[in-house]
């Protein structure tokens, strides 16, 4: 493929040349009309293919008569016995095959180059028709791809590898007859044959682990002679030691001496996949990483910029689960700091970041100031990351690390990376108590200078929380009242609120504040001057406490446990009257959208069966649907109602999904049920519900669908009692029981003499998450803090093994059925531990708030420690007890 060709004149370094420039489709189509010249110019027809494949892989479109009048203009050129124009035809008729009609014309004239005695047109033949051909021609042409596997020439052979690897995705069946003539292809002495080859035996075989398990036997004991095909045996082998790990009883590790032998191999691509694979092994030992370490190390001092790019890269990688490992590769990484390829000194700096000790903390802060700004912003976070973790490790180094934290705050750079710093900053606050004063006043003297808007509002938040618990309060009121008036209103805005919250927590700054906050009165911004007001009444500036100070704090420190979308909507609803708006009105659960119901395809299910729109609206729907039915008036206000769960496979005649709505004392379910055939009509429709796996359920009513039109959605309910106030689980068998009426196509009208019928639906299970509510909270510190240890509930548990951290942390949030905080439902990749923060609202409408901290091991068993505060005892002990059972 052509690219463009850049050259820079003396005279003019800034501009770039390329021969392409300019160039555009019409033009070059109409200098398509070269090909059907009678005498063909091959190196001008070369050209304007090499402009057509320029247009096409820089995006540019062809209509499909556009790209069937090119290709039949490219046929014409098989005539002409140019070897460079032939092999720009082969191009060309691969580039238009996708969007040009009748590319099956050329069959002729590739078969005939496929049995060419030029071997570039006979391996260029069978590349272009395996991707034109079809399953039948395939047939017709299997015989010659069998014969070029195992040709002499290896850039036919390569070819037909190619060809068999892309020909595997389409027409399986047929590839897989060509074991025997790939596995003969494997022992080539051509090296990218043989890589050709292994991979395309490993794709046949790759559905059938014993199978390659023993392809891995045999090729480990030395058959391998291209370092390609060496390395991708290498990869090969480490999925096989890891599909084996778990069935591995003994500590041997099979096939770890092939991998440790290939460290000696004299192709340094080899050398690095191996220790690469070590490296990556599950439950890795230090005895066993040794070896892999010691030869990238040995990559680390070497002349090629690829090669201390790849050793570092690994070792950063290492560092996060074997920090002592590679500890002994510090001195040449220090070396790499001043590398001239900046990714290879960052690589450098953070992994010695992770690796390093106290001592060197200082000496490695010297090094990166210089550093910093010769690095783009994206790696300017990643040292960010590093040194906040570094903090973290070493919290007597604090202060030599704020310093360097609040010097590049100062420097120049974008919103992520300022926001990583702040975020730096702010942990290190929080979670090293003796940096908390200096801490404060670095994020204060940025605000000064500050230019995003967000940044600003979110630090004089913080300020809010955390200024008051310092020794002097007084210090942080004049960087905070300045911005009253130098920032815009969004700022402004946030500033007041700060300062609220200073008068409400030091009451020796109390008429100070109330001064500022009058000034704050005649500001310009509706918000601004709303806000003041708003906080001197709550706070009492006219020295009547309006209220107590258990309810200003609750107010200006509470958690919002509303979420936002649902309070938006319930504003946009509420009519000005003389009834002031209700927040406790408000919905809670933060709802996902429902799943679509099934229904026949290109049909829209339309009415009351249909899944509400959205949250609020979702809500709202079910409470209609329930109020309305008798049966069900006296089951008191719905706690909960799930996302629809579907109970028969797609495409099926009828289409059936539930929603179970949670009551104190009763659980009712709700069966959406579309008729998908077009000429019945169902009749006297229920669901016959079985709740012998369900001990604690008794049936207690349920209504019936009387009539189920083709395509028009309805609903049955079966409803439930169950002991009040407590999370019952069970499974529940479920039966479609309805008549059939056959309907006559011409008039519409259904016949008499209906039969009784039945269908089996999957069973529905009610888990002990469907009495929670995610309900997110916006400082889960201060909720959880402001929820006080009374109720807390902590213990530890084993989860067993698991396929990796996140795993865990996924597993247990469903269990909950908790609302994840802050992001803390993503676990970072090759993490050992993690915390997660949980809120919701248990049934009973008892606030809930979870502290998980995980850990794995190396042989991948999680353990958790759980941490529970609510407001009743009984519902802290339940959490508990929905883990052990889980």
């Amino acid at each position: 493929m052509a690219q463009p060709l850049i050259k820079k004149d003396d005279d003019r370094d800034d501009e770039e040349y390329s021969p392409f420039m300019g160039i555009e489709k019409g033009a070059v189509l109409q200098e398509a009309r070269v090909f059907n010249d009678p005498q063909l110019d091959p190196r001008k027809c070369s050209q304007v293919i090499t402009k057509l494949l320029y247009l096409l892989n820089q995006g540019e479109t062809f209509t499909k008569i556009e790209a069937t009048e090119v290709f039949f203009a490219v046929t014409k050129l098989f005539q002409s016995r140019d070897v460079g124009l032939r092999r720009m035809v082969y191009l060309m008729i691969k580039e238009l095959s996708p969007s040009a009609d009748e590319v099956i014309i050329v069959t002729s004239s590739l078969m005939k180059d496929m049995n060419s005695k030029t071997d570039m047109y006979r391996a260029n033949a069978i590349r272009v028709l395996c991707r034109i051909t079809d399953g039948t021609l395939l047939t017709q042409i299997e015989r010659y791809l069998k014969q070029a596997i195992v040709d002499k020439n290896p850039v036919v052979a390569s070819a037909a590898l190619v060809s068999g690897i892309h020909l595997l995705q389409t027409n399986p069946e047929i590839v897989k007859r060509w074991s025997n003539e790939v596995q003969e292809a494997v022992q080539s002495r051509a090296a990218l044959v043989q890589f050709h080859a292994l991979a395309l035996l490993h794709q046949i075989r790759q559905n059938d682990r014993l199978a390659i398990s023993k392809l891995v036997t045999s090729l480990t004991r030395g058959t391998v002679r291209s370092p390609l095909a060496q390395c991708l045996l290498i990869r090969y082998t480490s999925q096989v030691i890891h599909e084996s790990a778990t069935n591995t009883q003994s500590g041997d590790r099979p096939f770890y001496d092939f991998l440790e032998g290939c460290l000696r191999h004299k192709a340094e691509m080899v050398i690095f996949e191996a220790a690469r694979a070590i490296t990556e092994l599950s439950g890795v030992t230090t005895r066993e990483l040794t070896p892999a370490i010691t030869v990238l190390q040995l990559f680390l001092s070497s002349s090629k910029p690829v090669l201390r790019f790849a050793a570092v890269r690994t070792l950063n990688e290492v560092a996060m689960t074997h920090p002592m490992a590679v500890t002994n590769c510090n001195i040449d990484m220090e070396s790499l700091i001043s590398d001239q390829n900046r990714s290879i000194a960052t690589l450098a700096i953070t992994t010695l970041l992770k690796t390093g000790n106290e001592s060197s903390v200082d000496r490695l802060m010297k090094q990166i100031t210089n550093f910093m700004s010769d690095i783009a912003d994206e790696f300017k976070i990643v040292v960010v990351e590093a040194i906040r973790s570094l903090c973290l490790k070493f919290p007597l180094k604090y202060r030599a690390l704020m310093n360097f934290l609040s010097n590049i705050l100062r420097e120049e750079g974008g919103f992520e990376y300022k926001k990583a710093i702040v975020d730096s900053i702010v942990v290190l606050i929080r979670d090293i108590p003796e940096a908390k004063e200096s801490g404060l006043l670095h994020l204060c003297e940025f605000i000064e200078d500050c230019e995003f808007t967000y940044l600003s509002t979110q630090i004089l938040h913080f300020l809010g929380i955390e200024g008051p618990k310092t020794s002097d309060p007084s210090k942080y009121i004049r960087y905070i009242y300045n911005r009253v008036h130098l920032e815009n209103a969004t700022v402004r805005a946030a500033a007041v609120g700060t300062l609220a919250k200073f008068g409400a927590l030091v009451d020796a700054l109390k008429p100070r504040i109330f001064v500022l906050l009058r000034r704050c009165l005649f500001d310009g911004d509706d918000e601004v001057r709303d806000r003041a007001t708003l906080y001197l009444n709550t706070l009492g500036a006219d020295g009547q406490v309006v209220e107590t100070d258990k309810d200003v704090q609750a107010f200006l420190f509470g958690p919002l446990d509303i979420p936002l979308v649902n309070l938006e909507t319930s504003l946009k609803k509420y009519e000005p009257s003389e009834k002031p708006f209700d927040i406790n009105s408000v919905p809670k659960e933060v709802k996902s959208q429902p799943l679509a119901e099934k229904k026949a395809p290109g049909k829209k299910p339309t009415g009351l069966g249909a899944p509400p729109a959205g949250p609020p609206s979702a809500v709202d729907g079910y409470e209609r649907i329930l109020s309305s039915i008798p049966e069900f008036s006296n089951f008191g206000k719905l706690f909960k109602s799930s996302a629809p769960v579907e109970l028969t496979e797609a495409e099926t005649e009828y289409a059936i999904n539930a929603v179970k709505h949670i009551f104190d004392g009763h659980v009712i379910f709700q069966y959406n049920c579309t008729n998908t055939m077009p000429y019945q009509l169902l009749e006297n429709v229920t669901v016959i519900v079985d709740a012998s796996e369900a001990e604690e359920f008794s049936e207690v009513a349920s209504k019936a669908l009387r009539s189920l039109p083709y395509d028009s959605p309805g609903q049955t309910f079966v409803a439930f009692e169950k002991p009040e106030g407590v999370p019952a689980v069970g499974k529940f068998s479920n039966m479609l029981r309805f008549i059939v009426n056959e309907v006559d196509p011409t008039t519409g009208e259904a016949e008499d003499g209906g039969v009784e019928d039945e269908y089996q639906l999957e069973d529905l299970e009610v888990f002990a998450a469907d009495y929670m509510k995610k309900v997110a909270v916006s400082n889960f510190r201060s909720a959880w803090e402001s929820m006080g240890p009374d109720f807390e509930r902590v213990d530890e548990y084993g989860l067993g093994p698991r396929e990796s951290l996140a795993e865990a942390v996924a597993t247990v949030i469903s269990l909950l059925g908790m609302q994840p905080c802050e992001g803390t439902e993503v676990v970072q990749s090759n993490s050992r531990s993690h915390t997660c923060l949980l809120s919701g609202v248990f049934i009973g409408n008892v606030r809930v708030l979870g502290r998980l901290q995980f850990g794995i091991d190396g042989t991948r068993e999680v353990a958790m420690k759980l941490a529970v505060r609510s407001e009743d005892e009984s519902v802290s002990d339940a959490i508990h007890e929905i883990i052990a059972s889980g």
